[in-house]
């Protein structure tokens, strides 16, 4: 009896201590996001977002108030595997459709893909809550950008989330 009772209190405490030793892991801190995720983030959202004049964005060339040409403004971009981006009421200065890649290793600029003036230019965006700036500049000489009538000028577009 005392041999059972002994070998109890030993196999008792043999499982005490191997609890006792057992460490909880902690739960991992989820993977810190590169500049490039979160840059994609602020431009598309998780996953798509679309950007607009309406309802208190603006348009300025060269310092001057155009919104009015850009009446109904969208930008959708779009990230994933291909970054693509749409437009509407874009008056003739964006493609209707293309992809957008970013320039450089600061991740604060993209281009878009196209034909009409804004493809090919370094476009600088700010994203705050739920605004976002675009700024570029379609120079001189020339009003024609492949092919395209435009309009030279500094431009930024002030757009809303939608």
């Amino acid at each position: 009896m005392k041999s059972n009772f002994f070998r109890c209190v030993l196999l008792a405490c043999a499982i005490l201590t191997i609890q006792s030793c057992k460490k909880d892991d902690p739960t991992p801190d989820p993977p810190k996001k590169t500049a490039e995720e979160i840059a994609t983030e602020a431009l598309t959202g998780s996953g798509s977002q679309t950007w607009g004049i309406d309802g208190g964005g603006s348009v300025e060339r060269d310092g001057k108030v155009v919104t009015d040409v850009y009446a109904g403004f969208e930008l959708v971009m779009k990230s994933g595997s291909a970054k693509t981006y749409t437009s509407k009421n874009n008056n003739d200065l964006f493609d209707t459709s293309g992809s957008w890649s970013f320039e450089g290793t600061n991740f604060d600029k993209f281009m878009l893909s196209g034909t009409k003036p804004a493809a090919g230019r370094e476009i600088s965006f700010t994203q705050n809550n739920n605004n976002l700036t675009l700024t570029f500049t379609i120079p001189l000489p020339g009003a024609r950008v492949n092919g395209v009538m435009a309009v030279a000028g500094s431009y930024t577009f002030n757009l809303l989330k939608k």
